[in-house]
C-alpha cells in the first residue's frame, strides 16, 4: 500500500509538468533556436518590449496579451513593420501559441536588420500556464486561449481551450 501511494504521488507530479515537456520537445523538434528566447517570467516585469502576435486573426480575436500588436503569419509584410516599427533597435518580442511560428518572424525581422528580437519561449501557451493574463478583443481579461488544433492544445494547461472559428463571447 505504502508503494502504491508513491506510485500516485509521482503519477501526479508527472503529470503536472507533461504540458510543459511536451512544449520543450516540441521546440527543440521545430525550432532552429535562430531567435533568442525570452522567458514568461522575465517579460512579465520588462514593459520596454513591442509585442508581435504572430498566430492567426482568429486566435488573436480569442485571446493575446495586453499590448500585442496583431502581425500573423502567412503573410506577414517585413515593409509594413518598418513603416509601423522604423527604429530598429526597438525591443521586440514575437510569440505564436508555443513559438515555431513566431521563430519565423523573428527570423525576418532579424533579416531586416531589427537588432533585439526575442521569441517568447513556449508563446500564449507557456504564458497561460503561468498563470499570467491574456486578454479579449475588447480588451477584457479572459481565460480563453485559442488551442490551434486538438494536439497542440495537450501543451496549454491553464486555460478554457477554444478550438476552430469562434464568436467571442467574453
Amino acid at each position: 500500500m505504502k508503494y502504491l501511494l508513491q506510485i500516485f504521488i509521482c503519477f501526479f507530479c508527472f503529470d503536472g509538468l507533461h504540458g510543459q515537456s511536451e512544449i520543450d520537445k516540441t521546440l527543440r523538434k521545430f525550432n532552429k533556436n535562430s531567435v533568442p528566447y525570452i522567458v514568461a517570467e522575465k517579460l512579465a516585469v520588462g514593459n520596454q518590449f513591442l509585442l508581435l502576435d504572430t498566430r492567426d486573426k482568429r486566435e488573436f480575436k480569442v485571446s493575446h496579451l495586453a499590448k500585442a500588436i496583431w502581425v500573423g503569419n502567412r503573410k506577414f509584410d517585413t515593409e509594413q513593420i518598418t513603416s509601423v516599427i522604423p527604429n530598429k533597435n526597438t525591443p521586440i518580442v514575437v510569440y505564436c501559441s508555443i513559438g515555431v511560428r513566431s521563430e519565423k518572424i523573428g527570423e525576418k525581422l532579424i533579416k531586416k536588420g531589427y537588432k533585439e528580437v526575442y521569441n517568447l519561449y513556449g508563446g500564449i501557451f507557456q504564458w497561460k500556464n503561468k498563470n499570467y493574463p491574456v486578454y479579449n478583443s475588447i480588451g477584457k481579461e479572459t481565460d480563453r486561449v485559442h488551442a490551434y488544433n486538438r494536439h497542440w492544445g495537450k501543451m496549454l494547461n491553464n486555460a478554457t481551450k477554444v478550438y476552430g472559428h469562434t464568436k467571442q463571447k467574453d
